[in-house]
């Protein structure tokens, strides 16, 4: 395809400003049509954001022959259905993160892509970010050595809305919604990483629990896990302390030193070396994922390769569900 029409499924917060402006801004790229199931709040959007057209059905933005590419930006209990749906009608899918709720749905999408041909990708966009790129460069130039193991650390305090008189949680701390809780939508960034820099991760292990009882989900979780390489890590996420105990900060301990970075919050990288320390600061850009939006585009008019695909995005799931087994 020389011109990628896009068409959103679920124009909500996500595609205010990480990922819907960013489809216009990209070379050879247009956002063409919206859809929402509120057409109030699909028309708003189209409006503010100067869409042509807008649609409060998912089937009639599918079937759009104007459309032919079709970004689902749905909660994740959706994805698999809409996903499935789109490429059946031969147009090519980027579907946000998770992937799915669960391996099982995310191995059926894989399916359907790899039956009808139709391509497949994930909005896992730290890898094609420079902040998480610098990362990985400062990796495959051992500038710490060899990696020994690596450690996560995230605690949160509690959203607003999950707490006072009259809590009204969001839907990602609803299982049946989002696969899990807070950990699900946000450690899949960070596995998915992680599997990017270090390799495969081969098996995993965890229990997650709930503490607080603000929802149903799981509010803290520890996990140890292994890469294919030989590399471990360990890693913890808590998001009922107090807002002194924030942080968000991931180390890679190697044989001559280590990285620091964040994840979510952050943009400095530090390195410990034995040939001395440095500092990196490496803002994101205005829209968070039109650096993987451009490499995707770019695949679907056949100059090259996105690093996020369906079968790349399924393993992060994979691992969750490894993790919150227990």
């Amino acid at each position: 395809m020389d011109q990628v029409r896009w068409g959103i499924i679920g124009c909500g917060d996500v595609t205010e400003r990480k990922s819907g402006p960013a489809f216009n801004k990209v070379p050879n790229s247009t956002l063409v049509a919206v859809m929402r199931r509120d057409a109030e709040k699909a028309a708003d959007y189209a409006q503010r954001h100067n869409v042509p057209v807008w649609y409060d059905n998912a089937d009639a933005l599918i079937n759009d022959p104007n459309v032919n590419a079709i970004y689902v930006a749905t909660p994740p209990d959706s994805h698999a259905d809409y996903a499935i749906r789109a490429m059946r009608a031969g147009k090519p899918v980027y579907v946000e993160k998770p992937m799915s709720i669960n391996a099982a749905e995310c191995e059926a999408m894989n399916r359907v892509s790899r039956e009808t041909g139709v391509p497949l990708f994930v909005a896992f966009y730290r890898r094609a970010l420079p902040y998480f790129l610098k990362v990985k460069e400062l990796i495959d130039q051992k500038v710490i050595g060899d990696i020994r193991y690596v450690q996560i650390k995230l605690n949160w305090q509690p959203y607003a809305e999950e707490v006072g008189e009259n809590p009204s949680p969001r839907w990602r701390v609803f299982p049946e919604i989002s696969g899990g809780g807070h950990f699900h939508d946000l450690a899949s960034h960070q596995f998915d990483f992680l599997d990017y820099a270090l390799g495969p991760i081969k098996t995993a292990s965890g229990f997650a629990r709930n503490q607080a009882g603000l929802y149903k989900a799981d509010d803290i979780v520890v996990a140890n896990f292994e890469f294919e390489s030989g590399v471990l890590g360990i890693g913890s996420w808590c998001y009922t302390v107090n807002k002194e105990q924030r942080i968000d900060e991931t180390q890679l301990i190697g044989s001559k030193g280590k990285i620091t970075f964040s994840f979510f919050e952050k943009f400095i990288i530090t390195v410990e070396a034995e040939t001395g320390s440095a500092e990196y600061t490496i803002p994101y850009p205005e829209h968070v994922q039109q650096p993987l939006i451009e490499l995707i585009v770019n695949e679907l008019r056949g100059e090259g390769k996105s690093p996020s695909t369906g079968e790349t995005g399924a393993k992060s799931n994979k691992i969750l569900d490894w993790i919150t087994a227990h």
